[in-house]
């Protein structure tokens, strides 16, 4: 079986990270896995990037210009809604045209656009989409952050000025993307059993296949490792309790840096005066734009920036003691999965699929959902109270279980076995 899995980019984000781990699960489990993107960063012979051209840069800004002037010139949710109105026409490449399964991912900002999609249900073969987010089951928004319109039709969308109308941007997409869909099957694959539920709820993927498989981790690679030698590598205090927070952007709000904060303060007036562990904590910042984020907080950080060697990444993992992740909307984050692999208990609101992760006070503290309060009290629970060694092995134990690269990889292939088994029924 020859699979080609689609992403805009090879390595950066969420969805790249997952779509390569796939790839890799796949081909060490008999199936023939490529990776088609646009953004091609390494040479990995697996990997294949579109054909050089000035139209992929053109693609990205026109989306962007289109967007821009829907916004009434506005830069406030730019990167926050896609429509999908340009890209590439994959269907005449040769690794298109030897894959017996086209695997999207995150094609967005102007790798696929709908009518490319379109072409790719009109070839015949087999299509999966795995969502990293609400897109494909919306008209334009990547969050819906609360809005239910999409569970009849898109419209008065809170995204564009004035909060739309019935004849809006989103309107005219959802539409566009009822067209699509009517040229085929589509076989959806949601990263969490949340992210299913809304998919199914949605009026736009009425009829289709939607199913939940995480994505994977390489347990060889994001393992338990010794924690003070981890230290030592990054330059990070050998005496402290170091507590993570990571985002590729850590100034993205919907990361809840704010919640962060708020809670870190609250830390100090949950833990008693004369306990050691007071004067103990310091925080740890990974991702892009740390550095500005350094003075808000209420006690000594280490802003260690964006960090692309993975080797580098496990060692921050097994140098903290705890986790933090207080995002305000999540799939199922390959962060907390990482952290996790390494032993490390994390914290995290209770949204989109961090309560599937994070067994509440087994592995980790699920916390309610923007009460900087509870996420102080889960902060000191992980530190001060709770039995640290067996919420550690408990964490190693549920990845071990749910996210290897086999047990995905298995199902995985029955899910493309299905979709070609339902193409050829059709024919």
């Amino acid at each position: 079986m020859r699979v080609l899995i689609v992403n805009t980019s090879e390595r950066t984000g969420g969805a790249a990270v997952a779509a390569n781990r796939l790839m890799k699960a796949l081909n060490n489990n008999g199936v023939k896995a490529k990776m088609l993107v646009r953004d091609k960063e390494s040479d990995v012979l697996t990997v294949v990037g579109l054909p050089k051209s000035p139209m992929l840069r053109w693609h990205f800004l026109w989306e962007r210009f289109t967007i821009f002037l829907r916004l009434h010139f506005s830069r406030k949710h730019l990167f926050d809604i896609d429509i999908a109105n340009t890209g590439s026409d994959i269907t005449r490449l040769r690794e298109f045209q030897e894959a017996d399964v086209i695997h999207l991912h995150w094609i967005n900002q102007g790798m696929l656009s709908l009518n490319g999609i379109r072409k790719i249900l009109l070839s015949g073969k087999p299509v999966v989409w795995t969502m990293h987010d609400i897109w494909p089951a919306t008209a334009i928004c990547h969050l819906t952050l609360g809005c239910h319109y999409f569970i009849n039709r898109c419209a008065n969308c809170k995204y564009l000025p004035g909060g739309g109308s019935q004849n809006d941007l989103a309107s005219r997409i959802w539409q566009k993307k009822q067209q699509m869909q009517a040229e085929g099957n589509i076989y959806y694959v949601a990263c969490s059993r949340w992210l299913e539920s809304e998919a199914k709820s949605s009026a736009l993927l009425q009829g289709q296949k939607i199913t939940s498989i995480p994505n994977p981790i390489d347990t060889h690679i994001y393992k338990k490792g010794n924690k003070q030698e981890a230290r030592q590598r990054l330059g990070l205090p050998l005496d402290k309790k170091l507590i993570l927070f990571a985002s590729q952007r850590v100034t993205n709000e919907y990361k809840g840096m704010s919640y962060l904060v708020d809670a870190l303060t609250k830390c100090q007036t949950l833990i008693p005066a004369d306990a050691p562990i007071r004067n103990l904590c310091e925080i740890v910042i990974l991702g892009g734009h740390a550095e500005e984020v350094v003075e808000q907080l209420p006690m000594k950080a280490h802003a260690l920036g964006y960090v692309n060697d993975e080797q580098r990444v496990v060692d921050v993992y097994n140098a903290v003691d705890v986790f933090v992740l207080p995002s305000l909307s999540e799939n199922l984050p390959n962060t907390i999965m990482e952290a996790m692999a390494c032993g490390v208990p994390c914290v995290a609101f209770k949204v989109g699929g961090i309560p599937e992760e994070i067994d509440h006070l087994k592995n980790g503290y699920v916390a309610a959902y923007r009460d900087a309060a509870d996420l102080a009290r889960g902060i000191t629970w992980v530190l001060q109270e709770a039995d640290y060694e067996s919420l550690s092995q408990q964490a190693i134990h549920k990845v071990m279980q749910c996210y290897s690269q086999q047990s995905v990889a298995v199902k995985y292939i029955d899910v493309y076995q299905q979709a070609m088994a339902f193409i050829n029924y059709k024919l």
